[in-house]
């Protein structure tokens, strides 16, 4: 309630002892309803129940069967049958309005709960009509805009930059460069890049996994899944944290720069 009806309000409680039905009904349902109510012709009934009963079962609560009719003409694809499921496993509640003037009235209380859905023989009608509606969810609107600077520079990508170069200078200032860990990386055949790394470790004996990332353009994994199988990781020693090649792959690169 508003601050307004807590200070000296009046709530209304001629109706609370009415007996309410609390329904859940499909969302096209509710639009067909609402869509009506706002016509002018408000004297038409909305739907209408319809109440079966067994009369050899008169004292078994199960044997009553609900069901609604649309009364409206114009539904579309819309169901006009409906069976409602009956429920009294709900929490106790209450039904409550408010008008235009902030007068708030208890309206009744929740007797039973229902659970509108299309009968059997509209179950494929109403399918087709919710794949319907989601098919135009799923569509965007796409809008047109205009851009200020005309010159191109916007739909440039540039290499190693965060979003894209304006020519204004000061705003050059604000770009951020990528980390290089964050560049995503194609891996190169395998044998094409062993031979890559034998001809890195002629250059010098000694490379850190950073270097060859950077010498490769390689993902770090992919080199070193490489690196185990060709090279020595030496944990101590002048050459620290440095790859260098096996005893057998020297030889081979040895015999190789030699011819």
């Amino acid at each position: 309630m508003d601050e307004d009806y807590n200070k000296g309000g009046f709530l209304e409680t001629g109706k609370a002892d009415r007996s309410v039905w609390l329904m859940k009904c499909p969302l096209a349902v509710a639009k067909s309803w609402k869509s009506q109510a706002a016509s002018p012709s408000d004297s038409q009934p909305l739907s209408k129940v319809v109440l079966s009963l067994d009369p050899l079962k008169s004292d078994d609560p199960s044997s009553l069967q609900f069901a609604m009719e649309m009364a409206g003409s114009e539904t579309g694809n819309m169901p006009k049958s409906y069976s409602l499921n009956m429920s009294k496993d709900f929490v106790p509640m209450c039904i409550f309005s408010e008008t235009n003037q902030g007068t708030v009235a208890i309206e009744g209380k929740v007797e039973h709960k229902f659970d509108m859905k299309p009968h059997e023989e509209n179950i494929e009608e109403y399918g087709r009509l919710c794949r319907e509606r989601t098919n135009k969810s799923m569509i965007r609107t796409r809008q047109v805009q205009v851009i200020d600077n005309d010159r191109g520079v916007h739909m440039r990508p540039m290499p190693g930059m965060v979003g894209l170069i304006s020519s204004n200078p000061k705003d050059k200032k604000k770009t951020t460069p990528v980390k290089q860990s964050d560049v995503k990386r194609t891996r190169r055949d395998r044998g094409e890049l062993e031979d890559i790394m034998f001809k890195l470790f002629e250059r010098q004996p000694n490379w850190t996994l950073k270097q060859l990332v950077q010498e490769t353009d390689q993902p770090a994994q992919f080199l070193k899944e490489i690196l185990n199988e060709l090279c020595v990781y030496n944990k101590r020693g002048t050459n620290q944290g440095t790859y260098e090649l096996k005893p057998e792959y020297k030889k081979s690169v040895e015999d190789t720069g030699a011819e």
